[in-house]
């Protein structure tokens, strides 16, 4: 089944098109990810439709920035991003700027192709993730990251997340 699934995943650069289903796919993967980690109401708050908005602007970055979607059968279930640092004290030059993947895509490789498609085998780079997110923890430190020991509060959907620091 999962060889099966595999032929049928195309990893490209996000269109300006992807806008509405990239929408979508971001405010379900927040729900996904972020549900033990911000009250309910603050995740019923999240729009496609803002997401969607959000995206238009991103599919027409410059080169600098690499977006790419996922797609399985031709509905985007994926993406990731990444760009220059948007630290002042950046440890990296690159930034990765997120990698959400619908939850029922979980270990099929599909992550790790969209990883790919946005950093460089042994570029390096450095991320923010949520503290309590413990199977993107082992995501990262398998592709080299570690911790570097940062962390910072950021506002998510009026509440607070807390953020730890990877760097490769």
């Amino acid at each position: 089944m999962e060889a099966e699934m595999q032929t049928a995943v195309i990893v490209r650069p996000v269109r300006d098109v992807d806008a509405e289903a990239l929408g979508r796919v971001h405010a379900t993967c927040w729900h996904e990810t972020y549900d033990h980690l911000v009250s309910k109401a603050a995740l019923e708050k999240i729009s496609p439709k803002r997401l969607a908005e959000l995206w238009v602007n991103w599919a027409v970055q410059g080169p600098e920035f690499k977006m790419f979607a996922a797609l399985v059968d031709g509905e985007v279930v994926g993406f990731s991003g990444s760009g220059p640092a948007r630290d002042k004290d950046a440890p990296r030059l690159r930034e990765l700027y997120f990698i959400y993947l619908l939850g029922k895509y979980h270990g099929t490789g599909i992550g790790q192709q969209l990883f790919d498609a946005v950093l460089g085998r042994d570029e390096p780079a450095y991320l923010w993730v949520a503290d309590d997110n413990p199977r993107a923890h082992r995501f990262y430190t398998r592709n080299g990251f570690s911790l570097d020991g940062a962390t910072h509060t950021e506002p998510f959907l009026g509440e607070t997340l807390t953020e730890v620091r990877f760097v490769r």
